[in-house]
């Protein structure tokens, strides 16, 4: 699911990369860098929550088991973008025209990721009676996510996932009327972490450990996000409009 994520954010990307007349080479250069910062910060930041839970006194082999299972993907975010950005610099690309071109890509990229939480049992949700319920039966899903089995569950992947399909169609949509160069990105970041808040509020696979004033992890790492692309596009939409 990894791989057909980045292979469909590569295709989508390259196709709205001709409209911004950036080189088809660099899109599938920088996804490569994409692809590596996103998989290292995904499995840090998975480790350093998860730490007391799984990884204390393990072999350190374990901490490189990414095939079990285990990355969040704000961590995978984070790790793209630097790598993303250092990629940009050195290559002397358009910083934003180029953030554009990748953001929509983003959300599809998503879209297989949380298809693939699906298939492992893991990022499930809280019990309920609700008639889309979904009940998990493999013993390996609990083996290897913790995932209770036959319990009706929020299909909280399946809420991510389609969430994240929509806003792909809206920032493509968007992509072909936008009005400054960022602007897309900047959206990406304020509608990804309001949807994923939302979406957190039905997950089930916390610990007592991991909420903090009520709110999960991730939505205190989405504040910040909806800040940034809140000031990003504040900032960027007084400077040129987008040629």
């Amino acid at each position: 699911m990894i791989a057909l994520a980045f292979l469909a954010g590569l295709w989508t990307a390259m196709l709205r990369a001709r409209r911004e007349k950036t080189p088809s080479d660099q899109i599938a250069d920088i996804t490569l860098w994409l692809m590596v910062g996103g998989i290292l910060g995904a499995r840090v930041v998975y480790v350093t929550t998860y730490w007391k839970e799984e990884f204390a006194g393990q072999p350190l082999s374990e901490i490189f088991e990414v095939w079990h299972g285990g990355l969040v993907y704000y961590g995978g975010f984070i790790g793209a973008t630097i790598a993303g950005y250092i990629y940009i610099c050195w290559k002397k690309m358009p910083l934003w025209k180029t953030a554009d071109v990748l953001a929509p890509s983003i959300a599809l990229g998503s879209v297989f990721g949380r298809a693939g939480c699906l298939l492992n049992g893991c990022c499930y949700g809280r019990p309920t009676d609700l008639p889309w319920a979904i009940t998990f039966t493999n013993p390996q899903a609990q083996e290897l996510s913790g995932t209770p089995l036959g319990i009706p569950l929020h299909p909280t992947q399946i809420y991510d996932g389609l969430l994240n399909l929509a806003l792909y169609f809206f920032l493509a949509w968007l992509f072909r009327h936008k009005k400054f160069d960022g602007q897309i990105f900047a959206t990406y970041l304020m509608c990804y972490s309001v949807a994923r808040a939302l979406v957190e509020h039905f997950r089930g696979d916390y610990s007592d450990l991991h909420y903090h004033l009520g709110l999960t992890p991730a939505q205190w790492i989405g504040v910040p996000i909806f800040v940034m692309g809140l000031a990003l596009a504040a900032i960027l939409s007084r400077r040129e409009p987008a040629k």
